[in-house]
Formats: C-alpha cells, structure tokens, sequence
C-alpha cells in the first residue's frame, strides 16, 4: 500500500464517502496546490482542541456557550431536543425556529447497549424544572429508536408544568404518493392538518 492508497483508505473511513468518492477526493488534492492539502491537514488537527460541547445544551461550540444559547434574543421558555450536534445546525439552516435546543447524544438503543442513563436526559429535567420552559419539543428522527426516546422523554416530563410536542411527519413536499413508504403514509394521515 502506498501513500495514496492510505488516503484513499482513510477517506472512505467516512460516513457517505465509498471507495470511488475517496479516491477521487484524493486525486482531486493531488492535482490541487500543495496549501489547500495542508489547510485542510491543519484545520482537522485542531478539530478536537477547539470544538466541544456547549455546557448547557450539548451543540458542538468552541466558547464555553454555543451561539444559541449565548443570545439573549432567543425564545428561552422553548427547548428543541435533538438527536446529536449536527442536529442544531439542520434546524437552524431552516431559519423557522427561534428557541433553544438539548442534544441527547444518541437515542436510546437497547441492541446497542445504550439505556436513557447514557443520553443527556438529566440534563434536560434540570432545564425544564429551573428554565422556565413551557414547551419541549421533541425533534428524534422518526425510528423506532427516534420514538422510543421521544416516548420515553415524554413520560419524564409527564409531571412536569410543560407541553411536551413532536414534530410533524410525513410527506415530503414534491413527493409522489407511489413512492411513500407505508410508515410515512401512515404518520401523514395521523399528523393531518387543516386546509
């Protein structure tokens, strides 16, 4: 194995790239200028030095508090759970929502061996209970991992002065019917909205 091989080999190490992506990644930064190689070199060896999670949310943040949770022109009685820090960038390219997020960290996963203690879970309680909040919205992917913890969220806070909603799913907009799963179907007559 020779060096490009090893590039190649460590490219397609990564989620969504296979064998063809990472090869031609890797030709790509061999035809390119010597600098953009050790850019990118240079920027990636920093990566776990300068980026961490946010003390109070968990989105990935090089201050102590991430930029949601730093401004003060947020809706704080709003809290948006996700998944994982990618998670807060998603919602946030959509410029549709305006509160604060939790990152859980995973979903829970009994086949994988993660149980609600190796989730952000406690975390959340302690923000409902002295935040002020009055709406948890539950953003999990629509899985059965996804619904299991967002079930299991809304039993926790089911005590709790809080209302505790999902987001909708369903349909994509341009979709053809003929192409939709049963599971989409199903979830888009049960989240119906009026016309």
């Amino acid at each position: 194995m020779n060096a490009l091989d090893d590039v190649i080999e460590s490219f397609s190490r990564l989620p969504g790239v296979g064998k063809k992506s990472a090869a031609r990644i890797a030709h790509y930064l061999l035809r390119s200028d010597r600098s953009l190689c050790e850019r990118i070199a240079r920027d990636i060896s920093v990566l776990h030095d300068r980026i961490h999670p946010c003390r109070v949310c968990g989105a990935y943040t090089e201050d102590d508090l991430c930029p949601v949770c730093a401004d003060p022109g947020r809706d704080q009685r709003i809290i948006c759970v996700v998944e994982q820090p990618q998670d807060v960038q998603t919602i946030e390219a959509v410029r549709e929502y305006n509160g604060l997020f939790h990152v859980l960290g995973g979903v829970i996963a009994p086949l994988e061996g993660i149980g609600p203690d190796q989730l952000r879970l406690s975390e959340l309680v302690v923000r409902v209970r002295t935040g002020g909040v009055g709406e948890v919205i539950l953003a999990t992917n629509p899985t059965i991992e996804g619904d299991t913890t967002a079930l299991y969220i809304q039993r926790i806070l089911k005590d709790m002065e809080v209302t505790v909603t999902r987001l909708a799913s369903g349909l994509p907009v341009g979709g053809d019917l003929e192409y939709a799963d049963r599971l989409t179907l199903a979830r888009s007559f049960r989240g119906r909205s009026s016309f």
